[in-house]
């Protein structure tokens, strides 16, 4: 039996540029602003919904602050017993809210779901965070003690790349700089006011520190406060939603296919696996292909963009080949020829990704599938990708630990 479809009906991102902390609010002040904006850029109304699915990471740590599913509840009159819950999957905390509330939906428990991912992190020092985030690996064996203990694993995923295939460093510089300059298109980017470019990506020094083996701090992704909220919809809702705004159902995207894979936590495990197998991280490669394979799709070249889960260079780096734009070890010929530039042949990261855009830890995977939609409703304005009409995503928790694939078209 064939799934249903769940269609995508737009949403709202907060300014990824934002440090709520600093601005003394709470984390249930942003949740709000994602929601209140959703309304007003989808013009669905709160009678419409009737779930919240909440993606967070870490809450309980960054601000002391667990059961946030709650607030959404506060925000309006009619949400008094509205069925609200939370997903937590490191970075694919979202992704996995997502996937949750595709299967209520084609259920036939809900035909309107309220998706929002959000995370606020600069409420205490990038040690401190840096700590937190390492509650995504295995703590006590990979981050305990450990200064910065992310940078350090993603850095040891180049350094299988080198050891397999080579690996020059001037790629994953190029990666930098395309993803910065995506970013100073995109109005909700946390680095759109940065200086960046391939030359600076390149230097290692007092501007550009180390911060472990061959990761710089323009290798890394951003430590960002942002939400967004979306809404997820049956074809029934979607159709009478289309009527109501006056546009063709037709007009809707929808998603067309999904992969969800979990791998061994420890970074070592995943590694030792794969070994033999033709791919570095062979789970991550096998949520990319049951994409394509319930999208109906043959590869890669059946997309017109990719948002992926860039939390570093060597992340994406990954990605390039796992989606198959080359060959297994190969992903520099893609960099090299231009492929993935936002005027490229199959565009990476045209919003600027986890490292222009920024990276609210637990909001990533939604933010990736809002982003997916406004490049086929051709409304992602200056970081648009000419005729895009199949967008995939890629969403991944820890060391690519949880992988998350959708295939969003119209």
């Amino acid at each position: 039996m064939s799934e249903q479809k769940v269609y995508i009906l737009g949403g709202y991102q907060t300014d990824f540029a934002r440090n709520w902390a600093r601005e003394n609010k709470h984390i249930s002040a942003m949740m709000r602003e994602a929601y209140e904006g959703s309304l007003m850029t989808t013009k669905i109304e709160p009678k419409d919904i009737k779930a919240a699915f909440i993606g967070n990471f870490a809450a309980e740590l960054y601000c002391m602050q667990g059961h946030l599913g709650a607030f959404f509840v506060d925000f309006d009159p009619a949400f008094r017993g509205l069925p609200a819950m939370r997903f937590e999957g490191a970075c694919a905390s979202s992704a996995l809210a997502a996937l949750s509330a595709m299967a209520h939906i084609q259920a036939g428990l809900y035909d309107c779901i309220a998706l929002m991912g959000v995370e606020l992190m600069k409420s205490v020092p990038a040690a401190k965070g840096g700590d937190y985030l390492g509650t995504a690996a295995w703590y006590e064996r990979e981050s305990a003690g450990v200064e910065f203990p992310f940078p350090k694993l993603f850095g040891k995923l180049g350094d299988v790349y080198e050891a397999r295939f080579g690996l020059d460093d001037d790629y994953l510089a190029r990666i930098a700089a395309i993803n910065y300059a995506n970013a100073k298109r995109n109005p909700n980017a946390q680095t759109r006011d940065w200086f960046m470019s391939y030359e600076h990506a390149c230097t290692r020094g007092q501007y550009n520190p180390s911060v472990s083996g061959r990761i710089k701090v323009t290798d890394c992704s951003q430590i960002t406060d942002g939400a967004v909220c979306l809404y997820l919809a049956s074809k029934s809702f979607a159709e009478q939603y289309a009527r109501r705004c006056g546009i063709s159902p037709d007009a809707l995207p929808y998603i067309a296919g999904w992969g969800h894979t979990t791998a061994p936590i420890e970074f070592a495990a995943k590694i030792a696996e794969s070994e033999n197998q033709s791919y570095v991280l062979p789970w991550t490669r096998r949520a990319i292909t049951d994409a394509y394979a319930r999208a109906g799709i043959a590869d890669c070249w059946d997309l017109d963009a990719i948002e992926t889960h860039d939390c570093f260079t060597t992340s994406e780096y990954m990605a390039i080949d796992h989606f198959g734009l080359t060959p297994p070890g190969q992903s520099w010929q893609a960099i090299e020829d231009g492929v993935i530039e936002l005027s490229g042949k199959l565009p990476i990261n045209p919003s600027g990704g986890l490292i222009g855009c920024g990276h609210p830890v637990g909001a990533t995977g939604a933010r990736q599938l809002l982003d997916a939609y406004k490049q086929v409703t051709g409304t992602a304005g200056d970081y648009q990708v000419k005729d895009a009409s199949r967008v995939a995503t890629l969403n991944i928790g820890g060391t690519a630990t949880t992988n998350v694939c959708f295939i969003v078209e119209k």
